[in-house]
């Protein structure tokens, strides 16, 4: 948290709500702004997952073992889930940019803890206040990015926005594991609140302020929820991170069974790569294919899950799976952001605080229901589950193409 604690409280009306920024001119994207919340979304993102590359070092100083150092990601993301909708409703009336700066202070805060502790509880406890701020920024990120945005570029800056998602799995995983073994885990951690320090000047810089709700009362998730086309939603983005997850979190030891335990780091550049390129690609469409996009992403997973599973003895065809994988997940987070912030309409709110709490559930209950499967049917199991998973994902799209995931979103309802 900030060093010096706001003046009024969050359930406190403010006397002059914050001024909105003016939008910029037709045809512009605010770059400086959008490319310091993609900043926060990697930081995010990376924090959450830096662990799992450092699990042998991390567990071995904390004196417990690499399962029980595991559950570090797990507890981030129980603390997103169980405290996104409370956070989001208490916060709702503050200015966005004060939010902003008050989440990544606690992952400031959070990593800062983590990198000194040499007790097992206080690691866990900082992994757990790491993950409450990844619920304060979840919650605000592609709000924020859409409407600092003019209205036909919303879609372009939320997928300039997420683009922090794909590069902290592909690079900042990488490269904080080449931190930690060429230093030690603790600078890795470190490196991160540094990075974060930054970000909070450019923040404090050069994004524009956007007031918070001026109503406290807002909209209820029960009743956010029966607003047509946000049920098929958050199906889908359940479904669809926890079967990314299940693949994501065990690709090494999917890799290792395979024979190519010493090409992970390679496989995840190839994944890092295509999804970069599906970030761009679904940022010039989105405004009106958000449909078509949707399911070719849902496919082009589908297809490089059936990949790992028959492609077994060919390096190449685990490389061709990796780019398919990349290039149909890396434009996930912003088809599921942008389908949330459509349908949600006057429950904006509530619907990204729900979405937020079942992408976090599905990415604790991916590492569990992963682990789970090895132990069960070995490592061909995770290409397997994240086949099955996606099959339902396909089905509701496709259902739901009136409310939802439209065929144009300029007369969706």
């Amino acid at each position: 948290m900030p060093a010096t604690a706001p003046a009024e409280s969050p359930g406190t009306p403010r006397k002059t709500a914050p001024r909105k920024a003016p939008p910029p001119g037709p045809g512009r994207l605010p770059l400086p702004a959008l490319l310091a919340l993609a900043t926060a979304v990697f930081i995010t993102s990376l924090t959450e997952t830096l662990p799992a590359g450092l699990l042998p070092a991390m567990s071995a100083d904390l004196g417990v073992g690499e399962s029980a150092a595991g559950q570090t990601v797990t507890v981030y993301a129980l603390g997103t889930a169980l405290t996104a909708i409370p956070l989001a409703v208490a916060t709702a009336r503050w200015s966005r940019k004060r939010l902003l700066l008050v989440s990544m202070a606690g992952f400031a805060a959070a990593n800062t803890v983590t990198a000194v502790s040499s007790a097992y509880p206080l690691t866990m406890a900082a992994r757990f206040v790491a993950g409450v701020a990844a619920g304060l920024a979840w919650a605000l990120l592609a709000g924020y990015a859409r409407r600092l945005a003019p209205p036909h570029l919303e879609g372009r800056a939320v997928a300039v926005a997420m683009a922090g998602i794909p590069l902290a799995l592909s690079l900042g995983v990488p490269a904080g594991t080449f931190l930690g073994d060429a230093v030690n885990w603790q600078t890795a951690f470190l490196a991160m609140t540094g990075l974060t320090l930054l970000l909070l000047a450019w923040i404090a810089a050069f994004v524009p302020d956007q007031p918070g709700r001026e109503h406290s009362a807002g909209t209820p998730v029960r009743v956010a929820l029966r607003r047509p086309g946000v049920r098929p939603v958050l199906t889908v983005t359940l479904l669809f991170v926890l079967a990314h997850t299940v693949l994501y979190t065990y690709i090494a030891t999917l890799l290792d069974d395979l024979g190519l335990g010493d090409s992970t780091g390679t496989v995840l550049l190839v994944f890092g790569g295509a999804s970069l390129l599906s970030i761009w690609l679904v940022g010039a469409l989105i405004h009106r294919r958000l449909r078509v996009l949707t399911v070719a992403a849902t496919l082009l997973v589908a297809v490089a899950a059936t990949g790992l599973v028959l492609g077994t003895d060919s390096t190449p065809a685990v490389y061709a799976a990796a780019a398919l994988w990349g290039l149909g997940w890396g434009g996930v987070p912003t088809l599921l952001q942008t389908a949330a912030g459509d349908v949600a309409g006057d429950a904006a709110d509530a619907v990204q605080a729900a979405l937020v709490t079942l992408w976090n559930a599905a990415m604790a209950f991916g590492g569990l229901l992963g682990g789970l499967l090895f132990d069960l049917f070995g490592a061909g199991a995770f290409a397997w589950s994240a086949l099955v998973l996606l099959v339902p994902v396909l089905a509701v799209v496709l259902a739901a193409r009136s409310h939802g995931f439209p065929a144009d979103r300029g007369t969706a309802a």
